[in-house]
């Protein structure tokens, strides 16, 4: 028989850290609230580092969270990449038109000054 994991509102964790912030003890947030002291130290910090995303909800895990931006900021990089690529080669294309235009006229003199 496995035990479910108890699912805490996010109300809920505010008002623990909240507690704490105003001077109560770990131990004794943590016995009021029937949590272990390791779970109102990391809600805590999660508040702290996140601020309003701090605990979105169930199915939105933290490190989804974290690849998803990984992810995105890869994508940014890429579109930045391919940005300049692009660039370079309508540079090339340029010179390539150039280099055809010069060598066409460049003939075209010789022939009619024999």
């Amino acid at each position: 028989m496995g035990l479910n994991r108890r699912k805490f509102t996010r109300e809920f964790k505010e008002a623990a850290v909240r507690r704490l912030e105003l001077g109560a003890s770990v131990a004794e947030v943590a016995r009021a609230c029937e949590v272990n002291p390791n779970v109102l130290h990391r809600w805590r910090r999660e508040l702290r580092e996140f601020g309003a995303k701090a605990f979105s909800g169930p199915g939105r895990n933290r490190a989804d969270e974290n690849r998803i931006a990984a992810l995105e900021r890869k994508v940014g990089q890429q579109v930045v990449e391919i940005d300049f690529l692009r660039g370079c080669l309508q540079h090339v294309e340029e010179q390539r038109r150039l280099q055809a235009l010069t060598t066409r006229n460049s003939s075209t003199h010789t022939s009619k000054s024999k």
